[in-house]
Order: structure tokens, then sequence, then C-alpha cells
């Protein structure tokens, strides 16, 4: 793929396929497995795919990735888009604090950080996160 990235390509349909020889059980075994050995969702989608060949987790099994960690008390406590959004403000604070006359990157450190508190905001809503959690840049500063 141009620029190292693996694009996902969905399946047109919705439905589990013929050919599939994996029952809902083997799959929620896999994606717990591999919730246990560290990766995260978006991984997990992309082994299952790529290695065993599985299109997609939901027709198959019933469930979604995140539902069947929900089940098994795998689900990260922050969701991983969040997270990573999180992890992005540190690279960048610290940084900065290396940095100080980096203008560009002070930039980016702010529209990062409102992306954060946007999404947080979202999810707060929806229940995921638990009700009056606010990121603070001294999370990111650590």
């Amino acid at each position: 793929m141009p620029g190292g990235k693996s694009h996902s390509i969905k399946p047109v349909s919705k439905r589990a396929p013929a050919w599939c020889k994996y029952s809902p059980e083997e799959v929620e075994a896999f994606v717990i497995k591999l919730a246990k050995d560290g990766m995260p969702q978006s991984k997990i989608g992309v082994i299952l795919r790529d290695q065993y060949g599985l299109p997609l987790v939901k027709p198959i099994a019933g469930k979604s990735i995140s539902e069947i960690l929900k089940a098994g008390n795998l689900k990260p406590p922050i969701p991983e888009d969040l997270g990573n959004l999180i992890a992005k403000a540190t690279r960048t604070a610290r940084h900065l604090s290396r940095n100080k006359a980096d203008a560009t990157n002070r930039h980016a450190r702010e529209r990062i950080e409102s992306k954060v508190r946007r999404l947080a905001k979202y999810y707060v809503k929806r229940g995921i996160l638990p009700e009056g959690w606010k990121y603070s840049p001294e999370i990111a500063a650590a």
C-alpha cells in the first residue's frame, strides 16, 4: 500500500459468509485470546482478517469485538482512539518541554487537546466514560 498504511475494505454483505469455517464460539475465543495477549481492538480485527480470513466479527459471532471484550471484562478503561490521542498529546508535550520555541508543535498540541476534549465529551454523553471525566493537560505533561 502507498505510504505503508493498510486500508481496510469492508465486505459488501453484513451476513456471515458461507465459506467461513469458524463457529461463533471459536471467533469469540480468538478475540479473547488476542485481547489477553495485549492487542488493541483495531489490531484484533486486522489479525482476524489477515491471519484467520474472518471478514467481520459481528455477522459471525453475533457481537462486535468491543461487546465480546466487555462481556469478558477485557475492555480497556479508556477507548482506544481517545487513549491514542492522549498518548500523542503526551509525546507533543514532552517535545515542547525540550523545544520551547517550536510554535508549530505548540499549535498542534492545542489541536490534539481540543480533539481529546471533544471526544471525551462524546464518550461521557454515551456513558462509556464516567460522568464528570475531564481531560487535563497535566496528564499529557507527565
